[in-house]
């Protein structure tokens, strides 16, 4: 199964028909947050990535919520957005949390607390494709000289050894991989990833 993955648009519609012309060589396409900027431009970003016919799954970032995210994707029918739960794709079992995890100090972000964070993690099927905005704590995290990542979010990979951990969100981090026991984990960025499962 090939995968193209990437993370925080923030409104660049040029990037996402940029995507979607990309996404014919892909199996299944994965949007890990951030397609508006402080909840403006998620339609018209959504719009253009519209044209996707393969399997999309996407999470929301801080910029944007989980329910406007499914609202903006209701015409886009090969779109599922995930938020606390997992699908299955050709025996590949995906699992979705977006949000900014740890909380931003940002009053318009849509953010969830750690503790919320694990609860809701705990139901991360085992070696599934784990796909989150925020990055765990202490890889592919570290902005303005500190790691601004989600002690929850790797503890789950601990636990759970996605057989991948695809986020984005701290834009310092784009392009950045590391690993977790097994797990690779990378910060996505914008300008798209083929990965092969």
């Amino acid at each position: 199964m090939k995968l193209l993955a990437f993370s925080d648009l923030h409104r660049d519609r040029d990037a996402a028909r940029r995507l979607a012309d990309m996404s014919q060589d892909a199996d299944v396409v994965i949007g890990a947050g951030d397609f508006a900027s402080m909840h403006f431009g998620l339609g018209r970003t959504i719009e253009a990535l519209s044209s996707i016919v393969k399997p999309t799954l996407l999470v929301a970032g801080n910029n944007e919520s989980d329910a406007a995210l499914s609202r903006a994707c209701a015409s886009f029918s090969a779109a599922k957005v995930l938020h606390g739960e997992a699908t299955e794709i050709d025996g590949v079992s995906f699992f979705g949390l977006g949000a900014g995890i740890p909380p931003t100090p940002f009053p318009w972000s849509f953010d969830l607390d750690e503790e919320r964070a694990g609860e809701t993690l705990e139901e991360c099927p085992e070696h599934a494709v784990l796909v989150v905005h925020s990055p765990p704590k202490g890889v592919v995290d570290r902005a303005f000289g500190r790691n601004l990542g989600s002690k929850a979010i790797r503890a789950a990979i601990e636990r759970k050894h996605p057989r991948l951990a695809l986020c984005g969100h701290i834009h310092q981090g784009w392009g950045q991989e590391a690993k977790i026991g097994e797990t690779r984990v990378v910060n996505l960025g914008p300008e798209g990833k083929f990965f092969d499962l």
